[in-house]
Parts: C-alpha cells; sequence; structure tokens
C-alpha cells in the first residue's frame, strides 16, 4: 500500500521505525519523558511533520488550530477539569465522541474513555500546544457557562467592587454571572486584548475580543435573560443605571489583578436586540513594564522614515503632528519620540485624554471636561508653565488647533495627534478648523501617517503562493514582486488559530518643505501636493506594507485590509 501524501508538500509521510520506537521506549522509561517528544527529538521532527507522522504510523487523522476552533467542545460529555487535566477534548460529531489528543502512545488515556464515556469515540491528533490554546480559550468561561446551563434563574450580581481579578477568586464566587463576567475580563487579561465587545443576539449574547487590530470570536453566551444579567453586571461594576435601556452610558470600574490595578472603559449601546457593550483595557501599570525604555527604533518603522522622524522631534520649535485611526499606534510614537529627547534639560509637559502611560521627569495633566479642563484651556494654562517642549493627546477643535499652531510658532516644540486618513488629509483638517494657511505652514515641521500591521505568526508561517490576477488588482506590479519571499501563518496555539503574531508599524512621512509650503498657501490640489512630496521623497503608507508583504512578513490579505488600493 501506498504511502499517504503530505498535503503541504505532497511528498509520502514518513512513518515510525519499530526499531525508533523501542529506542524512544527504552528512553522514556529512563528520563519519564513521552516517547512521542522524544521520537521527535530524535528524528529532527517539527511539531507538524511529528504529527503527520504520528498520524500516519497510527492511522489516525489530524487536526489542526483552524479544525479546533471550528469545532464546538463538548464539556457536556468530558467536562473542562478533567480535559484539562488529561491534556484532551471532546467534540460532538452526530452520534460520535471525537476526542483529540496529541500522545498516541498514551494508552492509559485510551483506555480511561473507552469505560468513562458512553458515546462512541472518534480518535483524532492534534498538537500538544493546540490543545493547551484552545482550553486556553475556554478556560473559565466555559466552566461558567455549564453553571449557567444548570442555573438559569440564577440570582442577579451584587453590586461590590471588584478587589481581586484571579483564577482563585472566580471558582469561589455563587454567582454564575458574575463568574462568567469574571472570567472573561480576566481570560482577556492574561491573552493581551485590547477591547471586550459583548455583542447581543436574538438568542443570547457573542463574546468577542480584538486581538493585533481585529475582533475574534470567543464565544457565545445562550438566552436573553442570561444575556441581559451578563450586561446588568457590567453595568453595576461601572456604576451606570441598569434600569435604563433605551440611550447610551459610559461608565469605568477597576479591578486588581497579575498584581495591579487595571481599568476598563464600558461603552453601552442600545441595539435591536437589547443592548451591545465594549470594554477598553487601560492596564498602565502593565503598559508602563511593556514600553520600559521605549525608544523609535523598537516600533518597526523603516530606517530612512524613523532617522528623518527623530530629526524632526529634536528641532527647536515647531509643530510635529501624527495622524491615524484609533488603535494605530500614535500615541505610543510620540511617548517613543518623548522618551528619548527627554535629558532632564527641557521642561517638557503634557495634555492627554486620558494620561495612558507615565512617563519619568515629565508634567502630564489628564484632561478632565466635566470640571472645564479642555484641551484648549490645559494648553493655554500649559504656555504659562515655561514649557520647552509641549505634547497635545489630540487637536480635534479649532480652538486647540489655533493655541497649538501659536505655540509652535513662539518657540516652542509641539507633538500632537490628529485624526485623518493620510498626511494630506491633515492639512484639510486644519484648513476645515479655520487655521490661518499661512500660519500653519509657517509652523509646520512634519506629519508622520501610521497603521499597525500584523505579522506572520513565527511558529506557523509557511510559504505561500499569491494569484497573479490577485497582485495585479491590489497594485503590485510584477517586476517589483520578481524574487518575493511569500509567507502566511496557517494557525497554531501561538496565535489562537489566526496566524498572525504581533504587529509592526508602517508609515508615511511628510517633511515641509518651502515648495509645499508655497503649495499649501496656493490651495494646490492635493495630487500636485503629492507629485511634490514624492518627488521630496515621501514614501506612502501602502507602500511600506507592502514590502512587509514581499520580504514574506505579512500577507497581501493583511496589507488591503490596513492600506487603500490607489
Amino acid at each position: 500500500m501506498n504511502a499517504p501524501l503530505d498535503p503541504v508538500s505532497a511528498a509520502p509521510v514518513a512513518h515510525f521505525t519499530g526499531e525508533a520506537i523501542r529506542r524512544a521506549r527504552a528512553a522514556a522509561l529512563a528520563s519519564r519523558r513521552p516517547i512521542v517528544e522524544l521520537l521527535g527529538e530524535e528524528l529532527d521532527l517539527s511539531a507538524d511533520a511529528l504529527l503527520r507522522t504520528c498520524g500516519a504510523s497510527f492511522g489516525l487523522e489530524t487536526l489542526s488550530m483552524a479544525d479546533l476552533n471550528r469545532m464546538e467542545p463538548a464539556f457536556d460529555a468530558l467536562p473542562f477539569a478533567t480535559a484539562s487535566s488529561r491534556e484532551c477534548v471532546a467534540f460532538h460529531e452526530g452520534a460520535n465522541l471525537v476526542i483529540a489528543f496529541w500522545d498516541p502512545f498514551n494508552e492509559a488515556l485510551r483506555a480511561w474513555c473507552e469505560e468513562a464515556l458512553t458515546q462512541a469515540l472518534v480518535w483524532r491528533l492534534a498538537q500538544r500546544a493546540d490543545i493547551a490554546a484552545f482550553l486556553s480559550r475556554h478556560e473559565e468561561s466555559l466552566r461558567a457557562l455549564d453553571s449557567l446551563g444548570a442555573n438559569t434563574g440564577a440570582a442577579q450580581a451584587d453590586a461590590a467592587v471588584l478587589e481581586d481579578l484571579s483564577i482563585r477568586s472566580i471558582s469561589e464566587d455563587k454567582s454564575p454571572v458574575v463568574r462568567l463576567v469574571n472570567s472573561t475580563l480576566y481570560d482577556a487579561l492574561k491573552s493581551g486584548v485590547s477591547d471586550i465587545h459583548l455583542e447581543s443576539l436574538p438568542n443570547g449574547l457573542a463574546i468577542k475580543y480584538r486581538i493585533d487590530g481585529t475582533l475574534l470570536h470567543i464565544n457565545s453566551v445562550e438566552g436573553i435573560e442570561t444575556a441581559e444579567q451578563v450586561l446588568s453586571r457590567i453595568k453595576v461594576m461601572a456604576e451606570l443605571d441598569i434600569s435604563e435601556r433605551r440611550v447610551p452610558q459610559d461608565g469605568r470600574f477597576r479591578v486588581r489583578s497579575f498584581g495591579r490595578d487595571i481599568d476598563f472603559r464600558v461603552s453601552i449601546m442600545p441595539c435591536i436586540h437589547g443592548e451591545d457593550a465594549v470594554l477598553r483595557i487601560l492596564d498602565k501599570q502593565g503598559l508602563a513594564n511593556e514600553l520600559t525604555g521605549l525608544r523609535l527604533d523598537v516600533l518597526g518603522f523603516e530606517p530612512d522614515i524613523l532617522a528623518t522622524f527623530r530629526r524632526l522631534s529634536r528641532e527647536p520649535y515647531g509643530l510635529l503632528l501624527v495622524t491615524g485611526p484609533t488603535g494605530s499606534g500614535k500615541t505610543t510614537s510620540l511617548y517613543a519620540a518623548i522618551t528619548e529627547i527627554n535629558n532632564g534639560h527641557d521642561k517638557i509637559i503634557t495634555i492627554e485624554d486620558p494620561v495612558e502611560y507615565q512617563l519619568a521627569g515629565v508634567l502630564q495633566i489628564p484632561v478632565n471636561e466635566k470640571k472645564g479642563l479642555t484641551f484648549a484651556r490645559g494648553l493655554r494654562s500649559v504656555l504659562r508653565h515655561d514649557p520647552d517642549r509641549i505634547m497635545v493627546g489630540e487637536i480635534r477643535d479649532p480652538e486647540t488647533a489655533q493655541i497649538a499652531v501659536q505655540a509652535a510658532l513662539t518657540g516652542h516644540l509641539v507633538f500632537s495627534t490628529v485624526h485623518a486618513n493620510n498626511v494630506f488629509d491633515v492639512i484639510g483638517r486644519f484648513t476645515h478648523m479655520n487655521v490661518d494657511p499661512y500660519a500653519f505652514v509657517s509652523a509646520l515641521n512634519g506629519v508622520l501617517a501610521q497603521r499597525l500591521v500584523r505579522i506572520n505568526c513565527p511558529h506557523c508561517s509557511e510559504p505561500a503562493s499569491f494569484d497573479e490576477q490577485a497582485l495585479r488588482d491590489s497594485g503590485v506590479d510584477g517586476e517589483r514582486s520578481q524574487g518575493a519571499t511569500y509567507r502566511a501563518g496557517k494557525g497554531c496555539g501561538k496565535c489562537r488559530g489566526t496566524g498572525f503574531k504581533g504587529r509592526r508599524a508602517v508609515g508615511e512621512l511628510l517633511v515641509l518643505t518651502d515648495e509645499l509650503r508655497e503649495m499649501i498657501v496656493a490651495r494646490e490640489p492635493v495630487r500636485k501636493l503629492k507629485d511634490a512630496a514624492r518627488r521630496g521623497g515621501t514614501r506612502l503608507l501602502r507602500d511600506g506594507a507592502i514590502d512587509l508583504m514581499l520580504r514574506g512578513q505579512t500577507t497581501l490579505a493583511e496589507v488591503n485590509r490596513v492600506t487603500l488600493v490607489s
């Protein structure tokens, strides 16, 4: 009989020899390690190759991380605690029960399942890391959901402020609704999530995480009553009106987890099925630890953009702007620039909403619009405090824009962000805010537009091919793509099955020259401004993103998701 083919390479898949297995068994007895691990090391197999070889040798189908994510775990048949301790997971498939496990030599597991489970069993192999990641995703949420299924009439959550958020505190809480909410928060913090989305459905609630800038469906809560209890619990924690369901509400709350205080900003929005909630995670101490020693060169910008932006951030006066959508890393770029120039000899003041990260030796002022401290009023007061460098969190109104321009013209270096799609749209934003064009271009040193592009997972990325027509439709000509290295992640336990792990900044930097200043004052069309900027060395955002794709660091789909096809 012919050996099965590897679906990736179309090459025959190897089998374990009897001699290799005997040597591995002997080594396993001496080292007390699993036989399959020793076989992988002896044969120098990658995790994927080891899985395929195990499947071929034992006649078992294999499951990828993507396969696992498409299946619904059967924790009613094999409880979560048992699945975790035995490193396997069960799924319903018709009348059968599929058991995904990682060690085909584990005869004790097979014997236990055959005796303990009443349904017909189908065995399939998956990587150990993928099973662990899958169980981690469902960790406490599914334990809470199991309880909710048996206790649909659970008591309403109390209004006590969360003092501690940990596995122990979650398991000890008697209310299934509170356990579900707390476990969702805990899992999100552990996974590095930026936002939690609770979306009402006709028959329940969907739970989604925003990871690396994209939404990932994590779980679903069945039952309208349960969904309403979950949203009420969120409102109680944020000190909002639980009886009001017709208008938006905003609030915040704080928890203690992983040894630090973590803030959540809550936004409740009515919808056709009830209410949706978005929880923004503000982990200031965690961010501080992550950004310790932050410098511009760790953000991922191309060397030419990095060198020019660094030079602009050291100018004695002027206006330096960073633009991009929410969550594109604008504030982080400004923090990095300020950290680099903070030598103790200059007075640096920031006014932000909110203060996301505490900078040593910098006076940071939080905006408080309820008390009348707006960006414009705060900036006016800052100018009387004898600053050398000023950072304005965001320019969003004409008054703030005009004060920032005047500050830049009177000997201060002003950093700020503004919401626009690219560097040329920034000029239009200031024009529409009735800022005098001559004063604006006189003050402006440069504008950086940036985006965050997801990077292929280093653990599961593999060579990939792209359709030539898709490349042409995306504006990538054949000459530019010659010799390119295309790669894409297939999804694994390290990246939660997404194929991406981490993000990198791509930028578009416009440096104001005399030619550009004259064109802006003369209100020349944007097309002419772009041509002049290109002649001056400006590279568009999309060019930087395509370069990452051609080097195998991201995918064409990700480039098209983040940047416009020009």
